[in-house]
C-alpha cells in the first residue's frame, strides 16, 4: 500500500504539472492574439498544427519511456528532465522579445509553442503511467487517480482564478510584462513540485514485457478497443471543455462587459474552481457509494449539457450581476472535475483489459494516447475559438496605456459579434457532449463487474 508521504508528494507533482498546462491551454492564445496582437487565424493555425505534430511525438515517447532502464526506473528520468526543460520554454513562451513583430512574433509563437508540447509530452506521459505501475489496481488505483485528478485540478484552478488579477498585479497596465513575470513563477514551482514527486515515489512494480516498435505499439492501441473507446470519448469531452475556456475571457471581455472585466472574470473562476476541486475530492466519492463509474459518467454529460444549455439562456438576459453565471458554472465545473477522474480511471483500466485480450502490459503506450488527445482537443478547441474570434472581430490594441486600462471592450462591439460567440461556446459543446454520450454507449463495456473478472483473471494467469 502507498504511504500517505508518497500520495502527498505524487499529488504535488499533480498541482505544478496542471499549473503549467492550464496556463498555456487557456492563455496562449488570449496573450499572442490579444495581447500581442497576431492574428487569430494564424494562432489558431499554430496550435492545430501543433497537435497534429504531436501524433508523432506522443507515440514515439510512450515507447522510449518503455525502453528506458535507470536507477531511477522507466518513469522518473523523463519526468524530471521533461518538468525542467517545459519550465524553461513555458518562461520564454510568454517573454516574447519586444522588438518582435509581424512575421517575426508568429514565428516565434510557433517554434516555441511546438517546443513547449514536446517537453510537455516527456514528462506527461511518464507521471500518469506511473500509476499502473506503483498500485495493484482496484481500490488503491481509484482513490490515487483520485487524489491526483483533484490536486491536478487545484493547479488548474489556481492559474484558471488568478491569472489575470496576477498579470495585473505584476505587470499594471501592461499585460504583456504581467504574463512574463506569472509564467517565470509557475515555472520555478512546476520544478520544486515534480522534483518532490521524483524523489519521493518509487515504481513498487513494474511488469516485464517486450518493448514495442512504433507500428506494433499502433497495431496494440487499435487492437484495444477500450482504450480507443476511451480516448475518442476524451477528445469529444476536452473539445467542448477547452472551446469554453479559451473563449470565456473573451466573454466577460467584450460581452459581458465593464471597465474592470477581469474582476468579475476571476469571480467566476475562482466559484467554478473551488467547485471543480469539491466535485473531484468529495462529490465523486459521494455518488460512487450510490452509482457505478459508467453510471456517474451519463450523469455528468448531462449536468455539463444542462449548464452549457442555461448558459446560453441567460447570455440573452441583462447579464449585470455576475453571480447568476454560477448556476450554469456550478453544473459545468461539476461535471468537468468528476470527468477528469473518471476518464483517467477508464483508460487504466484498459491496461489491465489489453494485457489480459493481448498478453501485453503497456502502460506507457496507453497513457501516451491520453496525452496526445487532450492536446489534440486543446489544439481543436483553440481553432475553433480563433475562428470564432476572427469573424466576429474580436480583438483589443497591442498597447494599452494607464488611461486606458479601465475601457469597456464591450462598447462597440455589436449584437451579432456577441451572438456569434456565445454560440461558439455554449452550442458547439452541447453537440460534442451528445456525441460523446452516444459513443460510449455503444462501445465501452468495462463495468465494475468486469473489472473485477479481469483483476482476478490477470493474477490467476501471473
Amino acid at each position: 500500500m502507498l504511504s500517505l508521504k508518497e500520495k502527498i508528494a505524487y499529488g504535488l507533482g499533480a498541482v505544478g504539472k496542471d499549473m503549467v498546462y492550464m496556463l498555456s491551454a487557456s492563455y496562449i492564445l488570449y496573450y499572442y492574439q490579444d495581447v500581442l496582437g497576431v492574428s487569430a487565424v494564424a494562432m489558431g493555425i499554430i496550435l492545430l498544427v501543433a497537435r497534429i505534430f504531436d501524433a508523432f511525438n506522443d507515440p514515439i515517447m510512450g515507447v522510449i519511456v518503455a525502453k528506458t532502464k535507470s536507477k531511477f526506473g522507466k518513469f522518473r528520468l523523463w519526468l524530471l528532465i521533461g518538468t525542467v526543460t517545459n519550465a524553461i520554454i513555458l518562461y520564454f513562451m510568454f517573454a516574447c522579445p519586444p522588438s518582435l513583430d509581424g512575421a517575426g512574433l508568429t514565428a516565434y509563437a510557433a517554434v516555441f509553442y511546438i517546443i513547449w508540447g514536446v517537453t510537455y509530452t516527456m514528462m506527461d506521459i511518464p507521471y500518469w503511467s506511473m500509476i499502473p505501475a506503483f498500485t495493484n489496481g482496484g481500490k488503491e488505483r481509484e482513490g490515487l487517480t483520485t487524489l491526483a485528478r483533484s490536486c491536478a485540478g487545484v493547479g488548474s484552478a489556481i492559474i484558471t482564478i488568478f491569472t489575470m488579477m496576477l498579470v495585473h498585479a505584476l505587470g499594471g497596465s501592461n499585460e504583456k510584462v504581467g504574463f512574463k513575470y506569472l509564467a517565470l513563477i509557475v515555472a520555478i514551482l512546476f520544478v520544486i513540485f515534480i522534483c518532490i514527486t521524483v524523489f519521493t515515489i518509487k515504481e513498487k512494480s513494474s511488469v516485464n514485457m517486450e518493448t514495442p516498435s512504433v507500428s506494433t505499439m499502433f497495431k496494440s492501441l487499435i487492437n484495444n478497443d477500450q482504450a480507443m473507446a476511451v480516448v475518442i470519448a476524451i477528445v469529444l469531452i476536452n473539445c467542448a471543455v477547452y472551446i469554453t475556456s479559451n473563449l470565456v475571457i473573451y466573454f466577460f471581455k467584450y460581452d459581458f462587459g465593464g471597465g474592470n472585466w477581469y474582476e468579475s472574470y476571476t469571480y467566476f473562476n475562482m466559484f467554478g474552481g473551488a467547485i471543480q476541486i469539491l466535485a473531484m475530492m468529495f462529490m465523486y466519492t459521494l455518488l460512487r457509494k450510490f452509482f457505478s463509474n459508467i453510471q456517474i459518467f451519463y450523469i455528468c454529460l448531462l449536468f455539463a449539457i444542462l449548464g452549457y444549455a442555461s448558459l446560453l439562456g441567460i447570455a440573452f438576459t441583462s447579464m449585470n450581476n455576475v453571480f447568476v453565471l454560477f448556476i450554469p458554472g456550478f453544473f459545468i465545473f461539476a461535471a468537468n472535475g468528476i470527468l477528469q477522474v473518471l476518464t483517467t480511471v477508464f483508460l487504466a483500466n484498459t491496461v489491465d483489459y489489453g494485457q489480459l485480450k493481448t498478453g501485453r502490459r503497456d502502460e506507457s503506450v496507453i497513457f501516451s494516447m491520453q496525452t496526445f488527445v487532450v492536446k489534440l482537443a486543446s489544439g481543436i478547441a483553440a481553432f475553433v475559438a480563433s475562428v470564432c474570434l476572427s469573424i466576429n472581430h474580436l480583438q483589443s490594441g497591442t498597447e494599452v496605456s494607464e488611461t486606458d486600462a479601465v475601457i469597456d471592450f464591450s462598447k462597440g462591439v455589436s449584437q451579432a459579434s456577441r451572438i456569434g460567440l456565445r454560440t461558439t461556446m455554449t452550442v458547439i459543446p452541447i453537440i460534442g457532449l451528445f456525441i460523446a454520450v452516444l459513443w460510449f454507449k455503444k462501445k465501452y463495456i468495462l463495468t465494475d463487474k468486469k473489472i473485477e473478472e479481469i483483476t482476478k483473471e490477470i493474477h490467476k494467469n501471473n
